[in-house]
């Protein structure tokens, strides 16, 4: 039946990632709005069931969005099928870019060919034999799941599954970043975000990477204010009962250090639990009237116990460079992440602190840096884009983009939830290409 549509009437319907979205049926346009992109794609459906009726047979709708275009056929009852496969090279909306396309999304591990050539290799030398590990690596790859993402996903559900579209490759770079933040650690892992100017992005970088762990890891991530006086990590997160920091924590440690009778529970009384993001924070000292510091030995003396109870500890560090808190914080990261808006003065802040790890003779650690590039506007300066990823992309690992979001603008207490869908995919990204690196 389906290759009997007809393309008459002309039906194109599309679905922005704001959740709008715009329907024409013959020339005729109409604009809609939704709570998410899902309702919208509902809606359009509605108006085109309601036109298969009026004409007595299926018709063609023509859809596109941010994942690509694909026709699909809309019966009078409701029933819809793909007509077409994605084309995914003609996504309605070109987002800067947000990470590197990976280069498989086959679940890590050898593909079949090289399992059979490493068994094929084996079994020519007669003193080898097969172990448990061989028989394990032949296994085939995992299947790749039906679509959950846009019209694909869209068609699964009202077929109930009958009609199971493959995934695009948008939804495979989405899943291919979930399998990456959720792989194995070799033991606690420290990334330290950097940039020496304020208002670099740096607090709001903190709660994101550590949010997006913490969601997608399931927990035991922490975000530490290692400011050595006050920073506002602390203000940004959800509150808790207490107030206390990591000046009282500090205060109260010999009690962490006996493991016998340590407990991750005894914690919650120095971190703010962040709900279902599923991380705690640690604030920095939030009394106005104390002279108390933390400097370089207090820092270490934290971060060893820290590190004892939770897997990712994501630290926000303060302005001055040259502060030994700041650079134990340095010493004792495993994943540098360079901040900076896409500003002149940020951007070369950032430039400046690259130039002096270089002299200090952390090379290694630059080379090994993610870079992110936060918009400050919802249009940024296409230029000095293209030229802070140049210089960045020659010095550190890799530079990611993520968007500007008006749920951050206020700088008051973050809530993941509200993020737009776009920045929350940007922030999986760059948190997926910090776990690489870890």
């Amino acid at each position: 039946m389906i290759e009997t549509v007809p393309t008459f009437p002309r039906i194109e319907a599309t679905v922005a990632a704001d959740a709008t979205g715009t329907v024409a049926i013959n020339g005729v346009m109409q604009s809609l709005s939704g709570a998410d992109e899902q309702s919208v794609r509902a809606e359009i459906l509605t108006l085109v069931t309601a036109t298969a009726n009026d004409m007595g047979r299926p018709v063609r709708l023509n859809t596109r969005d941010q994942l690509g275009e694909q026709q699909l056929a809309v019966y009078p009852d409701g029933h819809v099928e793909a007509l077409s496969d994605l084309d995914s090279s003609a996504a309605l909306v070109t987002a800067t870019p947000t990470a590197d396309q990976p280069a498989s999304v086959r679940k890590p591990g050898l593909n079949p060919a090289q399992r059979s050539e490493n068994v094929a290799q084996r079994s020519e030398d007669p003193a080898a034999r097969l172990t448990l590990n061989d028989f394990l690596q032949s296994r085939p790859a995992a299947l790749v799941g039906p679509a959950t993402m846009g019209w694909q996903g869209t068609v699964r559900r009202l077929t109930g599954g009958l009609v199971s579209v493959a995934p695009g490759e948008p939804e495979l770079t989405h899943r291919s970043a979930i399998d990456r933040v959720q792989q194995s650690l070799r033991g606690p892992r420290t990334v330290v975000v950097i940039n020496p100017k304020g208002g670099a992005h740096k607090t709001t970088a903190t709660l994101l990477l550590a949010a997006t762990f913490g969601t997608y890891r399931g927990g035991y991530t922490l975000a530490w204010d290692n400011n050595e006086t006050r920073g506002t990590l602390g203000w940004r997160a959800q509150p808790a009962r207490h107030s206390n920091t990591a000046v009282d924590l500090l205060r109260d440690l010999e009690r962490f250090n006996d493991l016998r009778s340590a407990r991750v529970g005894d914690l919650d009384n120095y971190v703010r639990a962040q709900g279902s993001t599923q991380f705690d924070v640690l604030a920095s000292d939030e009394d106005a009237a104390a002279s108390s510091t933390i400097d370089g030995q207090a820092f270490n003396e934290l971060h060893t116990t820290l590190s004892r109870f939770y897997r990712v500890i994501v630290i926000d560090t303060g302005n001055n460079m040259r502060a030994s808190n700041w650079e134990a914080a340095l010493d004792a990261a495993d994943q540098l992440v360079i901040v900076s808006t896409i500003r002149e003065d940020t951007a070369a802040s950032a430039a400046w602190l690259v130039d002096g790890l270089y002299e200090k003779g952390h090379e290694q650690k630059v080379r090994n840096a993610v870079t992110v590039l936060a918009s400050p506007s919802k249009v940024a300066d296409p230029q000095l884009n293209r030229r802070l990823h140049g210089h960045f992309a020659s010095l550190t690992r890799t530079v990611l983009d993520v968007p500007h979001d008006p749920a951050l603008v206020d700088g008051g207490t973050l809530s993941y939830d509200a993020l737009a869908p776009a920045t929350r995919e940007a922030w999986l990204q760059v948190t997926a290409a910090v776990a690489d690196g870890l």
